[in-house]
């Protein structure tokens, strides 16, 4: 079984820059893609970014342009860098790990809040 751990969400001002790291632990050998989702308060969980072990990277509208996401597949890791944000990237980011015959898992969440 697969746990994920959150971290890097907190308070920043519209235009700065947050990091976000997700680090997958347990049983890792069959997870083919990690990414992230996020809920705003009375909204659907919206997907960010994924990426797979091979490299191939898919981003949400919201996501383009401004953030970016990286893996270190030694390590278990995955990143969402996320520049120039905006107070409607406000919300829950979630970590998720796909894996080949398990499905996926989700981490516990992180709350970004961008506010001046």
């Amino acid at each position: 079984q697969v746990q994920l751990v959150e971290s890097g969400g907190g308070l920043v001002q519209p235009g700065g820059s947050l990091r976000l790291s997700c680090v997958a632990s347990g049983d890792t050998t069959e997870i083919f893609l990690m990414g992230w989702y996020r809920q705003a308060p009375g909204k659907q969980r919206e997907h960010v970014a994924s990426k797979a072990t091979g490299g191939w990277t898919n981003y949400g509208d919201s996501a383009k342009g401004r953030f970016t996401i990286s893996r270190d597949n030694a390590k278990n890791t995955v990143y969402l860098q996320m520049n120039s944000l905006k107070p409607e990237d406000t919300a829950v980011y979630f970590c998720f790990a796909r894996q080949i015959n398990s499905g996926d898992t989700w981490g516990q969440g992180t709350q970004v809040t961008v506010s001046s």
